[in-house]
């Protein structure tokens, strides 16, 4: 294309608004813009002066797709402020509590919302009469998830059980025995799955950045760990402001970031490529049916990668009920002993790594508080990757290249409104 005019307001099947401006005149490219045009949400405002308690109630609310995640953030920043351990019980009904959203997250952004762009469809809905049996494959997986979650978390999202120092409610054993068994059912849902995308074509597009994503040497890394680069190596979670480094820009209310390059990715495909190893079995083989390698720079396969991180995800819930049924539940009353202290909490939320890092004073209200969004992370990452893109594929019609971008666009799955929190605000 000579003359390029492309202006979408706002990308389809994204949670929150993004706008893409790309113009070109006589083949020349004058514009190339990801644009965040959300009004900011001042969800840390909302923190500060909260008893911690309160804290871990309002936390989750700051989204409602990565709810648990923002939940387990905030109470590791509380934990690691007051000086908590948490019991081998609580870290394992987190972590299958973890796998219940990340599952939950991945379906309904591989399903439901890239599949269209692959079946050349506008939504899920014409699916339905076309790939019927995909369609309730789809739902038969989210509905699952939600089930687990509801199970350990009291609810399907925004979770009730989970406070600082453990758990307030626990399953019953049978109720865990039947999750045990939909979940190894599920299997053959998700091997039919990696058989569907194995079928389709994924854009091929290299663009080489650097991927960050938490690094544990004991399994592929969720909740625990620390830091990991494909550039730099190894940090501790407290040193997250040295790996951001959140900076502002004219079209975006929501932070852009930086590290060792000019841009940095975080999420399924960016644990992937750092934990690629510590995968089980059958999300391995998975990766190798579907052609994903580390380090892949492919961005468009970020849904394959969340493809293998439900299959682990299923894999390693199977193991995690078995372990908790052996030892056996048994009700654990967590004991709080509020101090003045700072905490960093990470986590890898599905979209990436979140930080939420709390300040409480010595009655155990929170003072100061950041959170670090993992959209916020990627959104330079996705200005990089169309700068990349679009003299690639100049010569496609304009209908061909907005397409692609928005592609890409979803291809990241971001969560724009949790990302849209620049601005600072004081209350006196």
């Amino acid at each position: 294309m000579t003359q390029l005019n492309i202006n979408v307001h706002h990308v389809t099947r994204v949670e929150g608004h993004g706008n893409i401006t790309v113009n070109a005149k006589d083949g020349k490219i004058e514009e190339i813009t990801w644009e965040i045009p959300e009004s900011p949400r001042f969800f840390e405002a909302m923190l500060r002066g909260l008893n911690y308690e309160d804290v871990t109630w309002l936390a989750p609310r700051i989204c409602g797709i990565c709810s648990v995640a923002h939940s387990t953030a905030a109470i590791q920043a509380t934990e690691a402020a007051f000086g908590v351990q948490p019991s081998e019980q609580t870290m394992l009904l987190r972590k299958l509590l973890y796998h219940a959203e990340t599952l939950q997250s991945h379906v309904l952004h591989f399903y439901f919302l890239a599949a269209p762009d692959f079946l050349g469809v506008g939504s899920v809905f014409p699916l339905i009469n076309t790939h019927k049996e995909v369609v309730l494959r789809a739902l038969r997986l989210k509905k699952l998830a939600n089930d687990l979650a509801d199970l350990l978390a009291g609810r399907k999202t925004h979770p009730t059980s989970c406070v600082v120092g453990g758990f307030v409610k626990f399953p019953e054993t049978s109720q865990l025995g039947t999750m045990r068994q939909r979940l190894s059912e599920a299997m053959d849902d998700l091997k039919e799955t990696v058989k569907l995308f194995k079928g389709l074509n994924v854009p091929d597009f290299i663009r080489p950045t650097e991927y960050i994503a938490l690094k544990d040497p004991k399994e592929y890394a969720f909740i625990s760990g620390d830091i990991s680069s494909t550039d730099t190596g190894i940090a501790p979670i407290t040193d997250y402001l040295e790996m951001t480094n959140e900076f502002c820009v004219p079209q975006s209310t929501a932070k852009f970031s930086r590290h060792a390059r000019d841009s940095y990715m975080v999420g399924a495909l960016a644990r992937f490529n750092n934990n690629y190893s510590q995968l089980l079995p059958e999300a391995q083989k998975a990766a190798g049916e579907l052609g994903l390698k580390a380090v892949c720079d492919n961005p468009y396969m970020i849904s394959i990668a969340q493809i293998v991180e439900s299959i682990h995800a299923v894999e390693d819930s199977l193991r995690l009920i078995d372990q908790i049924v052996a030892r056996g539940l048994k009700e654990e009353k967590p004991e709080v002993k509020v101090r003045a202290g700072r905490g960093v909490g990470a986590v890898e939320a599905p979209r990436g790594i979140l930080f939420h890092d709390y300040t409480y004073d010595d009655k155990g209200v929170l003072t100061e508080a950041n959170c670090v969004i993992p959209t916020n992370q990627n959104h330079n990452n996705i200005q990089k990757d169309m700068e990349s893109l679009v003299p690639s594929i100049i010569n496609k019609t304009q209908d061909d290249i907005t397409l692609m971008l928005e592609m890409l666009v979803r291809a990241y799955d971001p969560c724009i409104s949790c990302s849209t929190h620049f601005l600072e605000v004081r209350f006196v």
